[in-house]
């Protein structure tokens, strides 16, 4: 059985994130969870938040035993893009994309 936790709008680039979620996948959910405390990045901490959520959604209404959970999957998709300004010299305009991102983990009991 499985169990997945998706976060929404969150606001970090994807390309900064699926540097961190690579490092996870397949890993077991103690040992992600010790991989993302160590990490020294912003994403690692977001990331971290949804597999906690994950892995509550797998316990508590699947009885699963978090011991036993691995990440089956880890994803993270673009988001909506804020668009924003920056006014330049000489009357140019440059514009600014404030990515967001979909961060999905889907863990697992491998039964």
């Amino acid at each position: 059985m499985e169990a997945r936790a998706i976060a929404k709008n969150v606001r970090i680039a994807p390309r900064k994130a699926r540097l961190v979620i690579d490092l996870i996948r397949g890993k077991s959910v103690a040992e992600a969870d010790v991989i993302l405390s160590n990490l020294n990045k912003e994403a690692a901490r977001l990331i971290r938040k949804v597999l906690t959520s994950a892995t509550a959604n797998a316990t508590n209404n699947l009885g699963l035993k978090q011991e036993d959970l691995k990440v089956k999957e880890a994803m993270v998709d673009g988001g909506l893009v804020m668009k924003r300004m920056k006014f330049d010299s000489r009357g140019y305009v440059a514009p600014i994309k404030k990515r967001t991102s979909h961060i999905t983990i889907v863990v697992s009991d491998n039964k």
